[in-house]
């Protein structure tokens, strides 16, 4: 039976987030922004929270002075019982003068950390996938099952199981091999990953892969024990491949919603999809809010404006604008004219007090800017006339203030796009 007081959180967010660049350039990955209010971070620790897990760590190395910023606002659990939301950077010892070397090594690292508590499990997790998942039916399955490391598992299709680690069962359920990112050529060999007969799952034919989701649960001797005798600097590549001759790993069957948003594309179409009326993810699901710092902002202020299929967060200013398909963050102040399909604005840290230098747009979105298929980070400022479309359709560029990745045109934080430029 789950307890949540036997089980300790560990969100990894320590990768330098290269995929998600330029988001990525001033702040960790689980600070980047996600949902027009929230940051990536929220997601795992709401999931936590609901599970009544309240220790959690978050291990972090890269630009992590925004994160602990947003987790030292936002989380501050009751004083009177021993929860904790805490950073662990990474940090040099006598031991070990070296920086997280892989996901596996960040743990290995910040063991003498955690290790500490009392816990009879370790819930390892991701700082960059939206999802929403009962983490104690989770932790059940793991002790049901016997199991000495537990991995939620997903079906998915051959295309995207070229992109992450793919599971082979036997019949009885357990894993006997896992290899990360195969190509088509193998993924043709291996034909599915649950055998005929099986009993403990099925497949579609559209899904025939199961994958791993990048969450662990791992019974606390094993992990200790794993993380000082295998060499291994990563769980994917090295460490759970290894496992599967020595332990019990058992996956834990998870159908719901899941997306890696560790690059621009998944990124950008994991916020599009949020304002469609049937979008498979909700950041307000009634029974398991996603919970992020409270701002206090005003109600958004719209003047004959046209939404549709949109999200359009607190504190904003919008005059005589169209908005399709897009998430519109907090602060952001359109003018009028503008028109915004199919994207994705961050918004901002400030209103803007009194005129901007000059030379300078005003913060946010100036008259009869059009935007399609962009990106704008935080406290961008983008001048009249501007055209941000991908004209060209141009797949990877940089340019003056702006990059193009995957096709999607990204203003990072802070960037400034002259009046009338046209990407």
């Amino acid at each position: 039976m789950f307890m949540a007081a036997d089980t300790l959180a560990i969100i990894l967010g320590g990768g330098q987030g290269s995929r998600l660049f330029p988001l990525t350039a001033p702040r960790s990955k689980p600070a980047v922004p996600i949902g027009g209010k929230y940051r990536l971070i929220d997601v795992p620790v709401s999931n936590c929270l609901h599970a009544d897990i309240r220790r959690i760590y978050v291990l972090t190395q890269f630009n992590s002075a925004s994160l602990n910023r947003h987790i030292s606002l936002t989380y501050r659990l009751d004083g009177f019982s021993q929860g904790f939301v805490e950073i662990l950077a990474a940090e040099q010892t006598p031991d070990n003068p070296n920086w997280f070397q892989g996901t596996a090594d960040a743990v290995r690292q910040a063991a003498r950390h955690f290790a500490q508590h009392e816990a009879k499990h370790y819930l390892i997790l991701a700082g960059d996938h939206l999802y929403r998942m009962n983490y104690d039916q989770l932790v059940n399955a793991h002790e049901d099952q016997r199991a000495d490391i537990t991995i939620a598992a997903q079906p998915v299709d051959p295309v995207t199981a070229t992109q992450m680690g793919i599971f082979r069962f036997d019949a009885g359920g357990s894993i006997v091999a896992f290899e990360e990112k195969p190509k088509s050529d193998r993924l043709k060999e291996i034909g599915r990953s649950i055998p005929p007969g099986a009993s403990f799952a099925r497949h579609t034919d559209e899904q025939p892969f199961m994958a791993s989701m990048g969450i662990y649960v791992f019974s606390r001797d094993i992990l200790l024990e794993m993380l000082e005798r295998e060499p291994g600097l990563d769980f994917g590549r090295e460490l759970i491949p290894h496992a599967l001759t020595k332990y019990r790993v058992k996956p834990y069957m998870y159908r719901g919603y899941w997306a890696d948003v560790g690059t621009i594309e998944s990124f950008y179409d994991a916020n599009v999809m949020l304002g469609r009326s049937l979008a498979p993810f909700r950041f307000w699901d009634p029974s398991c809010p996603i919970y992020t710092h409270q701002r206090h902002l005003p109600g958004t202020r719209l003047t004959d404006c046209h939404v549709r299929d949109s999200i359009v967060t607190d504190g904003c200013f919008l005059d005589r604008c169209e908005i399709d398909e897009s998430v519109v963050g907090i602060r952001t102040h359109m003018q009028s004219g503008a028109k915004i399909a199919q994207s994705v604005l961050l918004g901002a840290d400030f209103y803007e007090d009194g005129r901007p230098p000059d030379g300078v747009p005003a913060l946010g979105l100036g008259r009869d800017v059009a935007l399609n298929r962009t990106i704008i980070d935080k406290n961008a400022r983008v001048g009249d006339g501007a055209r941000l479309v991908n004209e060209r359709n141009v797949e990877h560029a940089d340019g003056d203030g702006w990059y193009i990745r995957g096709g999607i045109v990204v203003v990072p934080k802070g960037g400034i796009i002259p009046p009338g430029t046209v990407v």
